[in-house]
C-alpha cells in the first residue's frame, strides 16, 4: 500500500493527464533570442522558431492545450508550421503530437517512436499508444540537424538520462538550447527507469551539456523558467552531492527507510516542492544506485549516424 500511495501522488502529472482539466491553463510566449521564443503553458516548456520558413516547434505539452498552442504560435508568426521535435516520449512533451503532426512533420529519436506506438508504463500505470497521426516520421540515432529559419538546429541523443530516447536542440544562430528533461530548474529530476533512464547517466548527461554549452547560451529547461549556465552548474552539483550521499549509506548498509528518514541536506529541501518529491528522488537514487552496483556494464562507443526515415 505504500508504494502504491507513492506510485499515485506521482502519476497526475502524467499517466492521469487525460483527466486533468485545462480549461483555465493560460498558455503565453516568452522571447528567447534569435528567432526562438519559449511557450509555457501545462506540461513541458516548448521551443518555437519563428522566421521565414515557417514555425518549428520543440515538444507539444497537451492534446487539449492544441487549441491554445495554436493561438499562441499565430501571434508570433503566421507562417506555416512544418516541424514539431519531441524531446522524449512522456506525453507532457508529446501530448499534442495526434494534432499538430497533421499539419507537420514530427522527428525524435528511434526510441521515441517505439514507445509512443506502444503501450508504455509509468510508475507500472499503463500509457496507452498515439494514434499513427501522432507518431514521429523522420527519427534518428545519435545526431542530425534540420536547416530552418536560417540557422542549423541540432538534435543529440543523450542516452539512459531521463529516458533512453533523450534529444537536446540546439538552435546554431540564436544560441538557445532546449534541454528537455535532462534538465530542469531547482527542482528533483525523474529518472524513468522504467524506460530507460538511470541515475548516473542523467548525471553524466548533464554534465556533458554543461561542458558543451556555448558561451552565453540561452537555456530552456524541461521544465522552469528560462535558465544560463549557472543554473544547470547548480543542478549538477545538487545530483551529486546526493549521489555521493546516498551511495555513502547504501555502502554502508542503511536500508532505503533510513535513508529516507534522514532525508536530503537541508539547502536541498525545497527541490522537493514539484513533481518528484523528496522521498520518491531518495528512492530512485538508492534503487538506482543498487542496480548500478549489482550489475555496471560500459556503455557502447558511439558512432556517427544519419536521419533515418521512420517507418510508416
Amino acid at each position: 500500500m505504500k508504494a502504491l500511495a507513492a506510485a499515485l501522488a506521482l502519476v497526475p502529472a502524467l499517466a492521469l493527464a487525460q483527466q486533468q482539466d485545462f480549461s483555465k491553463v493560460q498558455v503565453k510566449a516568452v522571447p528567447v533570442a534569435g528567432n526562438v521564443h519559449m511557450l509555457t503553458g501545462e506540461g513541458g516548456n516548448i521551443a518555437v522558431s519563428v522566421g521565414p520558413d515557417g514555425v518549428l516547434m520543440v515538444d507539444d505539452q497537451f492534446n487539449p492545450l492544441a487549441a491554445k498552442i495554436k493561438a499562441a504560435v499565430g501571434k508570433l508568426s503566421k507562417g506555416k508550421l512544418q516541424y514539431v521535435l519531441n524531446t522524449h516520449w512522456h506525453f507532457d512533451h508529446t501530448g499534442g503530437n495526434p494534432t499538430f503532426g497533421k499539419q507537420a512533420r514530427v522527428v525524435a529519436h528511434d526510441t521515441v517512436r517505439t514507445r509512443l506506438a506502444s503501450e508504455q508504463k509509468i510508475f507500472g500505470n499503463p500509457v496507452p499508444p498515439l494514434p499513427k497521426e501522432g507518431l514521429p516520421v523522420i527519427t534518428y540515432d545519435n545526431n542530425m540537424s534540420l536547416f530552418f529559419n536560417g540557422e542549423e538546429i541540432r538534435l543529440t541523443h543523450y542516452p539512459a538520462g531521463h529516458t533512453d530516447g533523450d534529444t537536446v536542440v540546439y538552435f546554431t544562430n540564436s544560441n538557445v538550447v532546449h534541454t528537455g528533461d535532462q534538465f530542469v530548474v531547482d527542482v528533483f529530476p525523474f529518472f524513468d527507469m522504467e524506460n530507460g533512464g538511470s541515475v548516473e547517466g542523467y548525471m553524466r548527461n548533464l554534465e556533458k551539456i554543461i561542458q558543451t554549452l556555448p558561451p552565453g547560451a540561452k537555456v530552456i529547461p524541461g521544465h522552469g523558467p528560462l535558465a544560463g549556465k549557472e543554473d544547470l552548474e547548480r543542478a549538477l552539483a545538487m545530483l551529486k552531492e546526493t549521489t555521493a550521499l546516498v551511495r555513502t549509506k547504501l555502502t554502508a548498509g542503511k536500508t532505503l527507510d533510513q535513508v529516507k528518514a534522514e532525508g536530503v541536506p537541508e539547502k536541498y529541501k525545497s527541490w522537493g516542492n514539484f513533481f518528484i518529491k523528496e522521498p520518491m528522488y531518495l528512492e530512485m537514487l538508492y534503487k538506482g544506485l543498487s542496480q548500478g552496483q549489482q550489475a555496471a556494464t560500459p556503455a557502447a562507443p558511439a558512432t556517427p549516424a544519419t536521419p533515418t526515415p521512420a517507418k510508416k
